[in-house]
């Protein structure tokens, strides 16, 4: 397919998800289906053109004035692909299976027309419900963090220190441009231009002999602040497809207890893979049976208790810029209430003098320093670490991230604009001795 014939391609998806009300990939799949003599660089290459789009849904329809299908990936070209009038307008020749041309209103606002002027959640593409809470969490800045948000992100790999070393995978995966990541010691980090394909880094044999991971920085610095250590007895208590678990399993070195769960039982099939490729050995997975409590053996006695929380996801907008599109008030509420049980069954599983390593991949002041000062509020028993302590794991890195993050009275604020990493805020609580 030619680059025309790609953009045409995207904007008949743009149109499929707005009128058959689909999440994107489910659009993307079906067009697949429909025009199998695509192949995957083309697949590939349109699916790249919805994102982008998606990313700057509200602000390309600004641009064109335009809040069409083909209004916004025109101006979505000039935004995010950085585009000018007769690039784009190379593209919508009018020729097989390529966009009309440009009118002339179109060829204006390219040339012309800017964001300047624009509201907030235009300018920074979020739903305009959630400005007044972007506003509490970043005030003026809001509109740049918020774009930063909705750029590509970088492909971010750990390296499992299981069976390898940083420098040495590093050298393994040079041909993909992998560079260390800013802050994490163990990470690695790919870059990728607007318009470039993911690598194929699962076929690579450093990702198949487990030695790396696919994970964004700023899960692996959440990780690390939890300070796993050997011999501890830790509980990641959301697991999930077990990326943080993978990440205390290399802290732990092997040795110690490490339970991975989630209410989901669901969300866990792809764990035990995940812990086999990676040499784990001392991990027990436990996934709930019914009404039955999965850690009902574990009162009072654990060292470590990782709370990967349900939340809003507004962190990882920029891996899926649908969701922010997707996302309704009442999800906050609900996910506000799972984090409150959550932290409410953490309480009863740490030790005296443990800890609890509370994540989110939020922004959002509500799930984060509010939801740990309603924590506090109800268990008297525990008290927070000062960020300024956390942060000492990163070594020699402390100082730059310190820089570099938002610190609240909580914890740390990691976000796109600031760390250059998915947003993350992360609070550790103690238990009283």
């Amino acid at each position: 397919m030619t680059p025309a014939a790609r953009l045409s391609a995207a904007i008949d998806v743009i149109e499929t998800i707005e009128t058959a009300r689909i999440p994107a990939a489910q659009a993307l799949k079906e067009w697949g289906i429909a025009h199998r003599f695509a192949g995957s660089g083309d697949r590939a290459a349109i699916a790249g053109l919805v994102w982008d789009v998606l990313r700057r849904r509200a602000s390309s329809a600004y641009l064109m004035d335009d809040d069409s299908a083909r209004g916004r990936a025109l101006g979505m070209l000039r935004l995010e692909r950085g585009l000018d009038v007769e690039n784009v307008a190379a593209l919508c020749d009018g020729g097989r299976y390529a966009p009309a041309p440009l009118s002339e209103a179109e060829r204006k606002a390219l040339s012309e027309r800017t964001l300047e002027g624009a509201p907030p959640p235009v300018a920074g593409d979020y739903p305009e419900w959630l400005d007044p809470y972007l506003e509490q969490a970043f005030g003026a800045d809001r509109v740049a963090e918020a774009t930063a948000m909705a750029s590509r992100a970088p492909l971010d790999l750990r390296v499992n220190t299981l069976k390898a070393k940083p420098d040495k995978v590093q050298a393994a995966l040079a041909h993909l441009g992998a560079r260390p990541t800013p802050f994490s010691p163990l990470g690695l980090r790919i870059e990728l231009s607007a318009g470039a394909r993911n690598p194929g880094v699962q076929a690579e044999e450093a990702f198949v002999k487990g030695l790396v991971e696919v994970q964004d920085e700023g899960s692996q610095i959440a990780a690390l602040f939890s300070a796993a250590k050997p011999g501890e007895q830790v509980i990641d208590l959301c697991a999930g497809a077990g990326g943080k678990t993978l990440a205390l399993a290399a802290m732990m070195q092997g040795k110690g207890r490490l339970i991975a769960t989630d209410r989901d039982k669901r969300q866990l099939a792809p764990i035990h893979e995940r812990l086999s490729r990676a040499g784990v050995h001392n991990a027990e997975v436990r996934a709930p049976k019914g009404e039955a409590d999965p850690l009902v053996d574990i009162k009072a006695s654990a060292d470590l208790v990782l709370i990967d929380a349900p939340c809003t996801g507004t962190g990882t907008w920029r891996r899926n810029p649908d969701a922010k599109w997707r996302m309704r008030p009442g999800a906050l509420e609900i996910r506000l209430k799972d984090q409150a049980e959550v932290l409410d069954r953490a309480a009863g599983l740490v030790k005296p003098g443990g800890r609890i390593a509370y994540v989110t991949c939020s922004v959002l002041p509500a799930e984060n320093g509010e939801q740990i000062r309603s924590f506090l509020d109800r268990h008297a028993e525990f008290t927070l670490a000062a960020p300024a302590e956390t942060v000492t794991v990163l070594w020699d890195k402390a100082e730059d991230f310190a820089g570099a993050a938002l610190r609240t009275p909580e914890g740390w604020l990691m976000t796109p604009r600031r760390t250059g990493t998915d947003g993350f805020f992360v609070s550790i609580l103690r238990r009283k001795g």
